[in-house]
């Protein structure tokens, strides 16, 4: 109830009238029926543009970090996001990684939109950075399409660590499903993982046009803040 309250009264007429979004193929998305919309990653502001242009409700495996906030920041934090049907997942460890890949998969096949970005967290400087392979075996076990979704302008109106965002036009667009059926069986190979993911990245780099980095994003973070690191120590 509060998802679409949210949308159509509370949050989404100001985001239609203040960014104006538009879309380019969302007719991609099934009217039923399961399916992963892989976005990339620009902006916190993703998670409320996708799901408005949408017309079906979509579900985000998010951080369990909005759900464990402290004070009333951390209680309306928490509020919000379990009530637009957003699902908390631990990251900290291979154990808790593989609990999120069955939430996913449980998601998908109740029939509903599961909602992933591949790159784990947000890009640092707008580049499209390596996909992790979770989304693969959630798309190859579930035998749902996966549909990839590139947003654009989102980076510009919000970058990390931005928290008021600029008011411009921003853009969703929606790429061809991919389906994976061949590969049924081979879930647990890794080799095979790795294949789907990097074709659905490939799918997102023409989407987007962003430039593709081979790296993970967070390695990129980790890296830039050793250099950042070692500037300042020199001055």
């Amino acid at each position: 109830m509060l998802y679409w309250v949210l949308k159509w009264i509370v949050v989404g007429p100001w985001l239609r009238v203040l960014y104006r979004p538009w879309t380019q193929n969302m007719d991609v998305v099934p009217k039923n029926g399961s399916a992963i919309l892989v976005s990339n990653h620009l902006s916190f502001s993703d998670s409320f543009f996708l799901p408005l242009v949408c017309p079906r409700p979509i579900t985000f495996l998010a951080k369990a970090e909005y759900f464990n906030g402290k004070g009333i920041k951390g209680l309306f934090s928490k509020l919000f996001f379990t009530g637009v049907g957003q699902v908390p997942i631990d990251r900290t460890s291979g154990r808790a990684a593989e609990a999120a890949i069955n939430t996913g998969i449980r998601i998908l096949k109740q029939g509903d939109l599961l909602g992933i970005y591949p790159e784990g967290t947000r890009t640092a400087d707008g580049r499209l950075y390596r996909g992790k392979t979770g989304m693969a075996r959630m798309a190859l076990e579930s035998g749902s399409p996966v549909i990839p979704v590139a947003m654009i302008g989102t980076y510009e109106i919000q970058p990390p660590g931005k928290v008021r965002p600029k008011i411009r036009r921003v853009g969703v667009r929606f790429g061809e499903p991919l389906e994976f059926g061949r590969y049924e069986g081979l879930e647990s190979d890794r080799f095979v993982l790795r294949s789907v993911t990097d074709e659905v990245m490939y799918s997102l780099m023409e989407l987007s046009g962003q430039e593709y980095v081979d790296i993970y994003a967070s390695r990129a973070k980790a890296l830039r803040k050793e250099e950042d690191e070692a500037a300042e120590s020199e001055d």
